[in-house]
């Protein structure tokens, strides 16, 4: 009986909140998607050799359509996309590193084409077959819109919300350059339009393999990696069922429950339940070393942040680089950390206000976290008809642990002993201990730390983490209940809140699409090679190491 009322409780949670792990979760956001950030991953590189450093990946363009020509999906030049890290447990960044991004025409000008005795010039982005052989970036010569980006480091506080370090603020700001010619400005590869286009040798894989850049981290001894452009979506999740009424039963038919069968009608894993296998989103990757990061601790946190200017005027005679002009101060509009917060977790009214918030003002949402609404919620809905059904009294569905210590603790302090930073400020960001080593991409539970796997979910953020599973159980009351933490994969309760607590905590939620680290490649940038816009019905991309 247990386990129908956990199938009920999971349906109306999945419906309620999941739209992907950040994709258009606030109604401002949503108008945005070239500064709508979609998923941050912060963890230590398992890439063989490269265990001493710290891969962070923003993700940002939600649900991009391969075959989204003729422009494809350009990151905002107006825009500063940034990475904030608080390395001594305050919710203030010690570090960020901010990228600013430029559109140009090619030197020599856009294409021309020779029709009848004139030439004119060419009407799309690209006229030309695309190939990563050569010297430099290989050859673009039919490519008509050039994008690059410089990245800065900024130390210290910046002050203010979007800042560039600009005269008043606390912070210092230098010039990231690439390790081999000592240049400041990098480039962006140009999307995956389809395999005629990048039919050379090594298709877009030799391509974009020429825009990962060595580059000296100031104030570091280590040289880091960069690389922006366009990923497979990581992300996976059935989203069309999920809005369909949930039209799925959303318990694990696979795991057995309470060592007895499975759910009769729970849905199996299927590869094929991910409906955002096809698409794509433009990635921002830092790989940096461990020892530059972390201030002579061990816990960062981290998140991702989008800025726009405060005023916007549209260009009434509009040319290609100069279509609007932008003034004010800075101003951020969006904000992610750990993932499904701002869907689950905050207030439908206040969504675009996290957004524009700060960690050390979080504060202002404790409520959200501490008693949460959405178990309320199903607890309303479901309780009456479950007991009405089942012939049973139960009297609550939802956790009824007040305040909700086990959430605060995965929200926004981290785990003692894990990724907790003593006497530090409660705050939402993804908390990493860079001291726990690197699993193994073979030896990696998708579960994360619920599995036993201390260096996943929610110790940073992996790609091969299955984040949909781990935060419903979550919300729902897991860490009320044994996790496998001990030795040996010994059961240990964390003492956050008694399995009386959270009667459906113990139950395989998930939404049957699944997730392992074996889908990525095991080397920087991790995420895949893009699904191409051309042909219909391309394979899906798979790892190349």
């Amino acid at each position: 009986m247990k386990y129908k009322i956990a199938a009920a409780v999971m349906a109306l949670s999945i419906a309620t909140g999941a739209d992907a792990s950040s994709h258009r979760e606030a109604p401002y956001i949503s108008k945005l998607p070239q500064v709508d950030a979609t998923d941050f991953y912060m963890f230590m590189s398992y890439e063989p050799g490269r265990e001493d450093y710290v891969t962070m990946i923003s993700n940002y363009i939600p649900v991009q359509a391969a075959y989204g020509g003729p422009n494809y999906f350009p990151l905002d030049s107006n825009a500063l996309y940034e990475i904030h890290i608080d390395n001594d447990g305050d919710a203030r960044e010690d570090l960020t590193f901010q990228f600013d991004f430029r559109d140009s025409l090619p030197a020599t000008g856009v294409a021309q084409v020779p029709v009848g005795d004139q030439q004119v010039t060419a009407v799309l982005r690209n006229i030309g077959g695309i190939s990563g052989i050569g010297i430099g970036i290989g050859n673009e010569d039919g490519l008509n819109h050039i994008e690059s980006y410089r990245v800065s480091m900024i130390s210290g506080d910046k002050g203010s919300k979007g800042s560039k370090g600009s005269k008043g603020s606390r912070s210092s700001k230098v010039a990231i350059r690439d390790s081999a010619s000592g240049n400041r400005n990098f480039r962006k590869p140009f999307d995956y339009s389809g395999t005629k286009t990048f039919g050379g040798p090594g298709g877009y894989d030799a391509y974009a393999q020429k825009f990962i850049y060595d580059i000296d981290v100031p104030q570091c001894a280590f040289p880091g990696r960069v690389f922006v452009g366009q990923r497979n979506e990581a992300f996976k999740i059935s989203l069309g069922e999920v809005f369909d009424l949930v039209n799925f039963v959303p318990i694990d038919g696979d795991v057995p429950l309470g060592g007895g069968a499975a759910f009769p009608g729970g849905v199996k894993q299927d590869p094929a339940r991910n409906t955002l296998a096809k698409n794509n989103v433009t990635s921002l990757a830092l790989e940096i070393h461990k020892d530059c990061l972390n201030g002579g601790g061990d816990v960062l946190g981290a998140w991702t942040t989008a800025s726009l200017r405060k005023v916007t005027v549209l260009n009434s005679n509009p040319s290609f680089d100069r279509t609007e002009r932008v003034s004010g101060k800075w101003t951020q509009v969006s904000r992610l950390g750990m993932p499904l917060v701002n869907e689950l977790v905050i207030g439908y009214d206040k969504k675009d206000r996290f957004n524009n918030s700060h960690p050390r003002n979080d504060g202002q949402f404790a409520q959200f976290v501490t008693n949460p609404v959405l178990p309320e919620i199903l607890n309303a809905l479901f309780l009456g008809p479950v007991n009405a059904t089942l012939g049973t009294s139960f009297p609550t569905l939802a956790p009824t642990n007040f305040p909700r210590v086990d959430l605060v603790t995965a929200f926004l302090t981290g785990f003692p002993g894990v990724n907790n930073i003593a006497g530090s400020q409660a705050a939402e960001m993804l908390r990493l201990n860079t001291a726990i080593a690197a699993t193994p991409r073979a030896q990696q539970a998708p579960l994360g730390l619920a599995a036993g796997d201390l260096a996943g979910f929610p110790n940073g953020r992996r790609p091969g983490d299955d984040t949909v599973d781990i935060a419903l159980r979550v919300v729902m009351g897991a860490l009320c209940h044994d996790l496998p933490l001990g030795a040996g994969g010994a059961p240990v309760n964390l003492g956050l809140c008694s399995p009386a607590d959270a009667g459906v905590g113990f139950v395989p939620f998930t939404d049957g699409a699944p997730l392992s680290a074996a889908e990525f490649n095991n080397s920087f940038p991790y995420l895949l090679t893009p699904y191409p816009g051309s042909p219909v019905g391309a394979p899906l991309p798979v790892p190349s190491n």
